[in-house]
């Protein structure tokens, strides 16, 4: 399968659609069962305030495919994406509460590379802040 996207209809500087992914501590649990992650920072207030965190906070990885989700979304296709890289800035802090955190995600084309690939830079917020920096994907197109 290839992604749904015409390598020539795209312009350097198009904008992704954005999306926004809620985290509620019943997320991270979930996710913790399905990764087999069960860092106590993820879960347990009282350890992650205990080594210094300001409460309990979504896994690294986790933030990193809730990101991606708006390149493969756009894309059409999750094979599509051929390299995807982030560095950690800020934890996605998230409150026990039915809120929970918020992840608001935007990509744009930065760049047009050879063998009908793009490079698509990734901006990651929660609570107004960046978490993820240098988050990139290359993205095969058709």
């Amino acid at each position: 399968m290839a992604a749904k996207i015409s390598y020539a209809d795209v312009e350097v500087g198009a904008e992704l659609p954005a999306q926004s992914f809620p985290v509620t501590r019943a997320t991270l649990v979930q996710y913790a069962g399905a990764s087999g992650d069960f860092n106590p920072i993820h879960w347990n207030e009282k350890f992650a305030t205990e080594v210094g965190l300001p409460d309990v906070i979504a896994h690294g990885m986790f933030t990193m495919a809730e990101a991606v989700r708006v390149v493969t979304d756009w894309a059409g296709d999750p094979g599509a994406v051929v390299e995807y890289g982030v560095r950690f800035t800020k934890p996605v802090v998230v409150p026990n509460d039915e809120k929970g955190a918020l992840i608001e995600v935007s990509g744009k084309v930065a760049a047009k590379l050879d063998d009908n690939r793009v490079q698509v830079d990734v901006t990651v917020l929660s609570e107004g802040q960046k978490v993820l920096s240098m988050s990139r994907a290359v993205v095969q197109l058709s």
